[in-house]
């Protein structure tokens, strides 16, 4: 339940800083403000404008801080209710007394994600915007704080709209014929009804379709360098980190450990993990080492199965490429700048990509090879670029689509036509999940308990 009170929080990090900032929304904002500001020029606190003054404490006027303070009446602000922010200096102690002093005059401590949920009620934004929030602060690479920050502008929120749109119209439409029956329009419904539903139908495709690519660029892949001994594993590491992280010896069996690094490849977040070469040993330690590595690989979104291509295709390459199995792999052939040796088998076909870690040749291949295993060729970079990445959303337009598909199969067979808005009805229930119209409180709820405080 919406409960109208005022709620307040520290809205930067913990820690030392340049400034820190406190948040209050709610109707008592304003005069919370009032009672613990002093500005240093006459006029009071006006909306929009940034005010110079001193926080101190009401009972005894005890300086806490200098501060800037700006206050936005509502419904011009965040949450569109009345807000306050406090910009003080930033350090743990001074930001905490002010909240305190804030609290003390009768605001609430806010929960996570408040802030934006209470932005969400008042219907300044969406769920689709408000679960958008989180992904731009999270974003780890350009490409995903683009598509993050397109969906916070209601892109994807605005596709998602033609599809409600149709299947209200097809709603509207078929409840009509049911309250005339006496019309003859079964002709109508064909060509009208199913002229709105098929738009519908294709942009739903389109969204799940495009759901894995949104994943992936939301949340990062993971990529398992796998090889025998030294065939360059750890220099490709170090190659497209762009720093020495693995230590790259001659000695077969350098690396026994996990080495882990993230990665932004082209746009795209990705967990590299370097593993020990795979390999017969009778040391204890680089045993593990390799029984580690063959435990990552299923485990792993992509294989890079390095190869030296300077040298013949032994029996170990061919164990390693029997344990990656149907896991999606790029043989990276390496050496290139050695003469060719390796004749690799027909399971490889396709999927070579010749590099040189030694020169660096071939490497911007390998990166476009990476990236285009999971974003297939599309483009993520463009001002329209706009995709589902949230499994919450996919699974929603997946039974909106189940729905439509199902009405569509209904209506050509000639199904009783009061039967016929059911699944319009679930149709729009689903899609309305995805931007909030018709989510449960205890969704909700968990979606912004996972945003931080002061949010």
């Amino acid at each position: 339940m919406y409960v109208r009170d005022t709620i307040a929080a520290i809205s930067t990090p913990v820690g030392e800083g340049g400034i820190g900032i406190v948040r209050i929304s709610g109707p008592a904002s304003l005069p919370i403000a009032e009672s613990i500001f002093k500005a240093k020029s006459n006029g009071g606190l006006k909306s929009h404008r940034f005010s110079y003054g001193a926080v101190v404490t009401p009972e005894s006027d005890e300086l806490v801080d200098e501060a800037m303070i700006v206050y936005m009446k509502g419904p011009n602000s965040y949450t569109r209710e009345d807000v306050v922010e406090i910009q003080c200096h930033g350090g743990t102690l001074v930001v905490s007394r002010i909240l305190s002093l804030v609290l003390s005059e009768g605001a609430r401590l806010a929960e996570p994600g408040e802030f934006t949920k209470r932005a969400f009620l008042n219907g300044r934004i969406d769920l689709v915007q408000a679960e958008a929030v989180m992904d731009v602060i999270s974003s780890r690479t350009d490409a995903a704080l683009t598509l993050a920050q397109h969906q916070r502008e209601g892109l994807l929120s605005r596709r998602i709209a033609t599809v409600k749109d149709g299947i209200v119209y097809a709603l509207a439409y078929v409840e009509a014929l049911i309250d005339f029956p006496e019309d003859d329009v079964d002709v109508a419904v064909e060509t009208d009804v199913l002229g709105k539903v098929s738009p519908a139908l294709a942009e739903l495709d389109a969204l799940i379709d495009g759901f894995d690519e949104g994943r992936v660029l939301r949340d990062g892949v993971s990529v398992v360098i796998a090889g025998k001994p030294n065939v360059g594993k750890s220099s490709l590491l170090n190659t497209l980190l762009k720093e020495k992280r693995a230590i790259v010896t001659s000695v077969p069996g350098t690396t026994r450990d996990l080495i882990e690094e993230v990665v932004n490849i082209n746009g795209l977040p990705v967990k590299l993990l370097d593993t020990a070469g795979i390999r017969e040993s009778d040391d204890q330690v680089e045993q593990e080492g390799v029984r580690l590595s063959l435990d990552r690989i299923p485990k792993a979104d992509l294989v890079l199965f390095v190869v030296d291509g300077s040298s013949a295709f032994s029996p170990e390459d061919a164990a390693i490429l029997q344990a990656i199995g149907s896991k999606s792999f790029i043989v990276v052939r390496n050496k290139c700048d050695l003469p060719v040796n390796a004749v690799l088998p027909e399971a490889c076909a396709g999927s070579i990509v010749a590099i040189s870690t030694l020169t660096g040749e071939g490497v911007p291949e390998l990166r476009d090879a990476i990236t285009n295993a999971f974003m297939h060729g599309h483009a993520i970079d463009g001002r329209e670029f706009v995709a589902v990445s949230k499994a919450r959303h996919r699974d929603a337009l997946l039974k909106a689509r189940t729905s439509l598909q199902s009405f569509v199969g209904n209506l050509e067979a000639g199904v009783n036509m009061e039967l016929l808005p059911v699944d319009l009805r679930d149709a729009l229930d689903a899609v309305g999940e995805v931007t909030g119209e018709t989510t449960a409180d205890d969704v909700l709820d968990r979606i912004f308990s996972s945003f931080c405080i002061g949010k």
